[in-house]
């Protein structure tokens, strides 16, 4: 019903379509009164061309009672019959894109921009973009409304009596400045920018992909850093992010430009290691840690699973996205890897019990070790090293220990090997990036 409220405002004063429109001029007409709606259907039937099929879908979510009428049009258009759900037909679109009609921006920002007027920053006429605008979809929260931690505070650990031991958090460690960022917390900002061992870095975290990724903001070629927040828009199920300077939208799990002014730059951003684990268990590694205040500035419970928790063990999906590869449930969880060009992927199940898994990727041998009880996953060069966890779960090579440390194993001779920026998401989210990169 709240989507349906704020679309109200697209009512329209003409009651007759006019034949002397544009094509993007109906779409929005999908939005009009009852019989705008109707006489725009009947004008893209008579048309008979797919390109405006995004927006008929779209209408779909959030006028169902129209739901007859748009299925007709869209069968007429696409030969299927998915039923009444815009969910269904969006995962549709996501494996068989369309390419939408001309001046398909300015019907995405008339309708995006209604929703919230400071939406106007995101979409305007002749915008650059590398990902299909139709596949965007609102998260139903305005600009910021998950509003990002920028420089927050932090405690000592052991002044961190609001958590327990089994809660998780996101642990990080830079030149010896180690934070912990309770998931609790960032399950209701989704976002942090802050200054982590000098470096200026942003945990992007994606709640709906479980995936929370952080990204070094700092580009040698620009004075300032990146500063992110959270847009309100999906794609295909996974937030797009936006930084502050620029208002350019950005994939969450690439760290990539897709929609503004540096979409057609070569910026990616640099991916470093954070781990998912266990308060106990970061506290007892790194007692000296500092950990996110849970008095934020805002107003919010910030007690576990409070946020998503329903979601987290459910096996739905909230926002919809094709999976291409069902060897894993879509939910799954796995363990990524994405090293000089090359991608893969490891059930967090595979932990379970604690293991080290020797493999590689691409050409690169590496080490995996986890804990799937904790989600507790780090990957480390291996240099061709075969490496076991033995039942004290010390870590063994040819009968010697070696150190896990956080951002490198050190060996009896002192010998290093490199810590590997890898996370834990969603299997649906990964498979949407990485194909065919799941190990065997």
């Amino acid at each position: 019903m709240y989507l349906r409220s704020i679309l109200i405002i697209f009512l329209l004063t003409s009651t007759q379509a006019s034949f002397s429109k544009e094509t993007y001029e109906y779409a929005i007409d999908l939005y009009g009164a009852t019989d705008v709606r109707t006489a725009a259907r009947e004008w893209m039937l008579k048309r008979n061309k797919p390109d405006v099929v995004p927006a008929l879908i779209r209408s779909l979510r959030y006028y169902p009672e129209d739901a007859s009428q748009t299925l007709h049009v869209l069968k007429a258009l696409t030969g299927q019959e998915l039923g009444k759900r815009w969910f269904d037909w969006f995962v549709w679109l996501n494996a068989n894109p369309i390419e939408s009609f001309p001046k398909n921006e300015l019907y995405i920002e008339a309708i995006f921009n209604r929703l919230d007027p400071a939406f106007k920053v995101f979409f305007y006429p002749d915008i650059e973009r590398r990902i299909y605008l139709g596949e965007i979809t609102w998260g139903g929260v305005r600009k910021d409304g998950i509003p990002a931690l920028t420089n927050p505070k932090l405690i000592d650990a052991e002044q961190a009596d609001y958590l327990t031991d089994k809660e998780l958090v996101f642990g990080i460690s830079i030149n010896g400045d180690t934070r912990a960022y309770p998931q609790s917390i960032m399950d209701w900002h989704e976002m942090f920018n802050d200054v982590i061992g000098g470096v200026p870095v942003s945990l992007a975290y994606c709640t709906l992909c479980n995936a929370g990724i952080l990204y070094k903001t700092k580009l040698e070629n620009r004075k300032s850093p990146f500063i992110f927040g959270s847009s309100g828009f999906l794609y295909r199920s996974n937030k797009l992010m936006y930084d502050q300077e620029t208002h350019t939208l950005w994939n969450q799990f690439s760290g990539k430009p897709v929609v503004g002014p540096l979409t057609n730059s070569d910026i990616e951003l640099e991916v470093l290691p954070v781990v998912l684990t266990s308060w106990k268990e970061w506290k007892a590694q790194h007692p000296d840690t500092k950990v996110l205040d849970i008095n934020t500035g805002f107003d919010r419970d910030y007690a576990p699973w409070t946020a998503y928790g329903s979601y987290y063990i459910s096996d739905e999906l909230m926002f919809p996205a094709h999976v291409g590869d069902n060897r894993l449930h879509p939910k799954e969880r796995v363990f990524g890897l994405r090293i000089s060009g090359a991608h893969k992927a490891w059930p967090l199940s595979s932990f379970s019990p604690p293991k080290a898994i020797n493999d590689h990727v691409g050409i690169i041998p590496i080490v995996i070790i986890g804990d799937a009880d904790t989600h507790t996953v780090r990957a480390y060069r291996s240099e061709g090293k075969q490496f076991t966890l033995n039942e004290n779960g010390q870590l063994m090579e040819n009968s010697q220990v070696w150190t896990i440390n956080e951002n490198e194993l050190t060996g009896p001779n002192n010998e290093n090997l490199k810590r590997l920026p890898g996370h834990i998401a969603y299997w649906f989210a990964w498979n949407g990036y990485f194909p065919e990169s799941l190990s065997e």
